[in-house]
């Protein structure tokens, strides 16, 4: 344990030295929140259109945001990967699973830290400050979780250029399109509804959502899925990153 924490500390470091990223992925996320709210204003109340709303898009925002975390993570693995220092804790008692999660632990906090602006953001917009709040940002850890994963798997696998592309843009759109954040995933239905809901975007923004209205009995009807993902990809994580320190 001692080993790990000494490992994410180090990553700590790492990333307050480029803060360029971390502003990216608050920042745009709200971009977004301001530019979605804007539009819900114009829409008329006779269209019953609620998806834009405040209370339901405030979570979905959340949500998405952390999709970012993804790309953060693999551009930080996959530029360790090719520094001499990483080579040389290759030979260390340091295993696969310390080094991985030695890059979740501090991730985590920056994750909630994330959420929290986001959150704070949609109050300045209308969202009552409310208790719930806190609740969505703890049932939106294990879609951070996720993301992290997906963000190891492809840092330990691409090159630091290839992963800005796999995930700044392919994993974005696959978190925004397949999480019923833009528009309803019942208006679809079909095979893309039933994909959506294999998936675990979908899954944490409903759980999200449940949280922020107080329905707690309905959180881990979907929020067992974003863990099932959460707890493989980390396996899968572990797995890759471990074949690639052993082939070093």
């Amino acid at each position: 344990m001692k080993r790990t924490l000494w490992f994410a500390g180090r990553n700590l470091k790492e990333m307050l030295r480029d803060p360029l990223s971390l502003f990216f992925g608050i920042v745009f996320p709200i971009i977004l929140l301001l530019l979605l709210s804007f539009i819900n204003r114009s829409i008329p109340a006779e269209a019953q259109m609620t998806l834009f709303e405040i209370e339901s898009l405030a979570p979905g925002i959340g949500v998405f945001s952390l999709s970012f975390i993804a790309l953060f993570t693999a551009m930080l693995i996959s530029k360790d990967r090719g520094s001499s220092l990483i080579l040389r804790l290759y030979t260390s008692p340091l295993t696969g699973s310390n080094f991985i999660l030695g890059y979740l632990l501090p991730l985590l906090p920056m994750a909630a830290i994330q959420l929290l602006v986001c959150f704070a953001a949609s109050m300045v917009i209308g969202l009552p400050l409310r208790s719930e709040i806190l609740l969505c940002v703890a049932v939106s850890l294990p879609i951070a979780v996720v993301n992290i994963a997906l963000g190891a798997i492809f840092g330990s696998c691409l090159t630091e250029k290839a992963v800005g592309g796999v995930c700044g843009a392919l994993l974005t759109n696959v978190s925004a399109w397949l999480s019923g954040i833009w528009f309803s995933l019942d208006l679809v239905g079909g095979a893309f509804k039933t994909v959506a809901y294999v998936l675990p975007f979908a899954n944490a923004v409903d759980a999200c959502r449940a949280a922020m209205e107080g329905r707690l009995q309905d959180i881990w009807q979907t929020l067992w899925v974003v863990c099932a993902w959460a707890v493989g990809l980390l396996a899968v994580a572990i797995v890759l990153f471990t074949r690639k320190m052993k082939a070093k």
